[in-house]
């Protein structure tokens, strides 16, 4: 399992291509993107269980458990995400459901990774004429939109009470019933995925403070990095920081 997790690992970190037509020499082409920054910062428990794919127009995490390593099933639900390439709603929850499936046959084919369970959060940027987001969330991390100028506002709810199990999840037996949306976009605004082991370490107002002030990703995640390192989190905590932009 440790070598499959490794491979789809790596097969993970790609560049979604970006399809350019047929244009005029030396004019400049507006592309509309995702400028990101990602990371997970490991927890002191040395037991890797998040995993994060950042895509020029895609970015997505999830947050295993029982495998080992437990990053094995949300290895599993990425590559399942890649592979599809969602663009679209219907596409998205299709995707969640793929994740689910891939997630669930490791489990039931291999005794040892019965336990197999992953989260799953995926953000998708349509840029037609109304640009948006569109995203698909299961499980109990998050992703909030933060418009340009004003507060962070979270688009997804936790799947688990709090402390206890979660309520859906890629490969329990149930079905994962993704929650799926989209929310339209302005230039400046940002997107950030959250797994829950940042939220419970920094706890939602204090991230939502960082994430706003006008820094760009990469120093909003450097503060962030630098905040839980004093807090010294036990489990993985993994956050994506993605901001819009048109040139």
């Amino acid at each position: 399992m440790t070598f499959l997790a490794i491979s789809i690992l790596v097969g993970c970190l790609s560049v979604m291509t970006a399809r350019q037509g047929n244009r005029p020499s030396g004019l400049p082409v507006a592309r509309p993107r995702l400028v990101a920054a990602g990371g997970t910062y490991a927890g002191s428990r040395g037991q890797a269980s998040d995993a994060y794919v950042v895509q020029e127009r895609l970015v997505a995490a999830a947050h295993g458990t029982g495998g080992d390593p437990a990053c094995a099933a949300a290895a599993l639900a990425l590559a399942a995400v890649v592979a599809a390439r969602p663009q679209y709603e219907e596409e998205l929850e299709e995707c969640a459901q793929l994740a689910h499936r891939a997630v669930r046959t490791a489990a039931l084919r291999d005794a040892s990774a019965a336990g197999l369970v992953s989260t799953l959060d995926v953000v998708v940027l349509d840029p037609g004429e109304r640009p948006c987001l569109r995203f698909a969330h299961v499980g109990n991390g998050a992703i909030w939109h933060c418009p340009k100028g004003a507060e962070p506002q979270p688009l997804t709810t936790s799947h688990a009470f709090d402390g206890g199990p979660r309520l859906r999840g890629l490969g329990l037996p149930s079905a994962p019933n993704p929650e799926v949306g989209a929310v339209p976009l302005r230039p400046g605004d940002r997107v950030v995925i959250v797994s829950d082991g940042a939220i419970r370490v920094l706890g939602a107002a204090r991230m939502k403070e960082l994430l706003t002030g006008g820094a760009s990703p990469g120093a909003c995640l450097d503060r962030l990095y630098d905040e839980m390192a004093a807090a010294d989190p036990k489990d993985d905590a993994t956050v994506i920081i993605a901001d819009y932009v048109t040139a």
